[in-house]
């Protein structure tokens, strides 16, 4: 069995009631996100309990293959369309599969979990929390796509088509065109999931106007 992922925590600093699991992008680590909790302004940020994954040191092909903190393998890319490693992203899904089931062994049921990604983070946390048996809290997608999505008509849960769907993107995004992230949220939208879809005039980053609207996401959620 693969050695389970290391995360940087945000204890709550009240009761455990709610658990977001976030996912940063390539060459990242868990640090990455951690600095924007304060920003949030959550209201019940003393009961959430923050973890940031670290994902694998993984040799990436198309940076010639140097290894660094990756999800999954990326093989080819242009602006529109990546090739990559898809037994990657389930193998990846299955280790947040993992920490969701970890929480809920902590007592927090699953739809008091949820899923937060960039980039390849955000696929990650759309494959997985699609997938999931239970109704997760919410799945927030940023800057992200999903090279897994036509095999989502079969392997996609019941329960997930009733996940509130946060995606969010930079229409100056040359790293994962927005015309790759609007692809997506089309065709959740044509597949009947519960989805919402922000863009920014930003490049591959996160915004101020962006950290407020993801902050009302998770404000409706987590009461």
């Amino acid at each position: 069995m693969d050695q389970a992922l290391s995360t940087i925590n945000i204890a709550p600093s009240s009761t455990h009631k709610y658990s977001v699991i976030w996912l940063h992008g390539l060459g990242a680590d868990g640090h990455d996100f951690e600095s924007i909790v304060p920003s949030l302004n959550l209201t019940a940020e003393a009961n959430i309990h923050f973890i940031f994954p670290n994902a694998p040191i993984l040799p990436v092909t198309i940076n010639g293959n140097m290894k660094m903190p990756a999800w999954y393998d990326i093989l080819a890319m242009d602006l529109e369309d990546h090739t990559v490693d898809i037994a990657g992203i389930y193998h990846s899904a299955e280790m947040i599969d993992e920490l969701i089931q970890g929480e809920i062994k902590k007592g927090i049921t699953a739809e008091n979990i949820m899923l937060a990604g960039f980039s390849q983070g955000g696929v990650i946390a759309l494959h997985a929390g699609l997938r999931f048996p239970q109704k997760l809290a919410g799945i927030m997608a940023l800057s992200t796509y999903l090279p897994t999505i036509n095999q989502l008509s079969s392997e996609g849960s019941t329960a997930g088509k009733a996940v509130p769907i946060f995606m969010a993107h930079g229409i100056l995004d040359s790293v994962v065109a927005i015309e790759a992230g609007k692809a997506v949220f089309d065709k959740l939208m044509a597949l009947g999931y519960n989805i919402e879809w922000h863009d920014y005039l930003m490049e591959h980053s996160v915004c101020a106007e962006e950290i407020s609207h993801i902050s009302t996401f998770m404000n409706l959620i987590f009461v």
